[in-house]
């Protein structure tokens, strides 16, 4: 079939099929790594026995591994020239240790042993690393056309929030396998409940490889460079781009207020709904699904809303929309007659419409600063620069893993009580309202600074592929 003209021009237009497909890697990956960061450290506290205070030490030194392994994958990934694609093949290479790692991590066959949590979980962490980098510069290397880019995003993140939504659902999953207490009801947060756990990972990451294996199959890359070029490539061209692309500098410093805002509040929602809440396995499902619901009313709409208010406006709009829900929460908690399940609910609602739009669309931000890289320096080192993103992103992460342990520990939270105090219930508020919504106003700040506007990038990248025409 001849190609468009634009479309020899790296402008390539996708069908839906390959869409779909490249969402579905973000979909398994959040069906193994989401599993893990929102509910990894509740299993520790509750299910395998580890202290809050050396969970959130555990989660700090296994972030200090991935800041010096990251690059190492960016700038291998970037040389590397493997026969299945050079991004696509590491959605296998490094799903098959991803899969077998995540699913030992929640194995407690070394109930509350310390030295095996941080085995599995490093070596998990490391294994994401090999999966997510790759995956983050396939996208950037199957079009350089903007307005594909936003779709392609906006259907990455719907499918990303689909397995959000089942990685959510966990509380459901677990009850079907967990052992029953005299009341008839499922012990699901107690050491008990162990084996039902580990059989839940198992279907949750066995699953996400089989997506993996799809967004393999559906994935082909146009827009990489020459192999030449690939040679070039040593990690220090991490902390080169660092310096010289300003527009990267903004995105990876959004990248980890963000993340940290996700979190801590995730981290914190299965301990907000067990305590503060008292709710059941159904309840907390519940809550936590309309934490990503959002996703799939408004996430097809971001193209038509950054065509109506701009990229910044919808970052504003969006980020303000989630602050205003968290101080909503905040308030109907402590007053008792607005502490109804229904109305936090509906605040759960507004809060994630705004969390879901302004942190999913951020990833659409990725191409255009690796496109502003090429323009600047001629290398299109998109391993390099997801590599990057990647370690502000895990840096977030880190954060969002050591703040609600260490506040745990600080307000003297005991897994072994099934009423906690009413200074530790306030902690785990902090965690959900008050920490995430000075994050937020952080995030909106920082991406006030970032300049390349549609226009912008339209105009970079077609200067780009006249010089390749040269």
């Amino acid at each position: 079939m001849e190609q468009k003209p634009q479309e020899s021009n790296g402008f390539y237009k996708l069908s839906w099929l390959q869409r779909i497909g490249f969402g579905s890697g973000d979909m398994a990956q959040n069906l193994i790594y989401q599993t893990v960061s929102i509910w990894l450290l509740f299993f520790y506290t509750n299910v395998y026995g580890l202290d809050p205070g050396d969970a959130a030490v555990m989660f700090l030194i296994v972030r200090l591994i991935d800041w010096a392994w990251d690059p190492v994958v960016g700038a291998f990934v970037d040389k590397s020239n493997p026969k299945w694609g050079k991004y696509r093949s590491w959605l296998i290479l490094g799903g098959i240790p991803l899969t077998g790692f995540a699913i030992l991590c929640f194995w407690n066959g070394f109930s509350g042993s310390l030295a095996y949590a941080y085995f599995t979980y490093v070596l998990m962490s490391m294994a994401y690393t090999l999966v997510n980098v790759p995956y983050g510069a396939l996208n950037s290397s199957l079009t350089r056309d903007t307005d594909e880019v936003t779709i392609l995003t906006s259907t990455r993140m719907f499918m990303a929030n689909l397995g959000a939504l089942i990685v959510k659902s966990l509380p459901m999953v677990i009850a079907i396998f967990a052992p029953m207490a005299a009341d008839g009801t499922a012990i699901t947060n107690k050491p008990e409940s162990a084996t039902a756990w580990f059989i839940t990972m198992t279907i949750f990451a066995l699953s996400g490889f089989a997506l993996l294996v799809f967004c393999f199959s559906q994935c082909k890359e146009r827009v990489v460079m020459d192999k030449s070029e690939s040679d070039k490539v040593k990690a220090s061209d991490l902390f080169t781009e660092f310096v010289h692309n300003r527009p990267l500098r903004i995105l990876a410093f959004f990248f980890v207020t963000a993340f940290s805002m996700m979190s801590v509040s995730n981290a914190a929602d299965a301990y907000f709904m067990n305590y503060n809440v008292e709710a059941n396995e159904y309840m907390t499902t519940a809550f936590m699904w309309l934490g990503t619901i959002p996703a799939f009313i408004f996430m097809p709409l971001v193209p038509a809303i950054k065509k109506e208010i701009g990229k910044k406006g919808m970052f504003y709009a969006f980020l303000g929309t989630a602050i205003i829900g968290m101080a909503h929460m905040y308030i109907c908690v402590q007053v008792e007659s607005l502490k109804q399940f229904w109305i936090l609910c509906v605040i759960q609602f507004i809060k994630s419409t705004g969390i879901i739009v302004a942190t999913g669309y951020m990833w659409a931000l990725v191409p255009e600063v690796v496109s502003y890289g090429e323009w600047k320096s001629g290398k299109r080192i998109a391993g390099i620069v997801n590599a990057l993103t990647g370690i502000f992103f895990k840096l977030g992460m880190a954060l969002g893993g050591v703040v609600p342990g260490a506040v745990l520990a600080f307000v003297g939270f005991d897994a072994s009580l099934d009423k906690q105090t009413p200074f530790a219930e306030q902690g785990i508020l902090w965690l959900v309202c008050v920490i995430p919504a000075i994050l937020l106003l952080l995030s909106m700040w920082i991406i006030s600074k970032y300049e390349l506007e549609d226009d912008v990038i339209d105009k970079i990248n077609k200067e780009i592929e006249a010089r390749h025409k040269a």
